[in-house]
């Protein structure tokens, strides 16, 4: 396992065409990341919910639950 690298923001973005200089990631990675993180907004924003930080914690909670049995198995 490796540990993840969270973006630095658009202008610190760097990158050689394969990774980004900045976070170390690659560009695909981050590219399917950007695309998860529209499709939660989305969503989120469809469901016109009004509390978005109880949703995104959520998501976070199951999100990390999720991880660990897929890890344990």
């Amino acid at each position: 396992m490796r540990e993840f690298n969270p973006c630095k923001g658009k202008d610190a973005c760097r990158d050689d065409g394969e990774h980004c200089l900045t976070c170390g990631r690659k560009l695909t990675e981050v590219a399917r990341l950007v695309f998860l993180m529209n499709e939660l907004s989305d969503f989120v924003v469809e469901q016109e919910y009004s509390n978005v930080d109880e949703f995104a914690a959520y998501i976070a909670r199951k999100l990390v639950k999720k991880v660990k049995h897929r890890s344990e198995t």
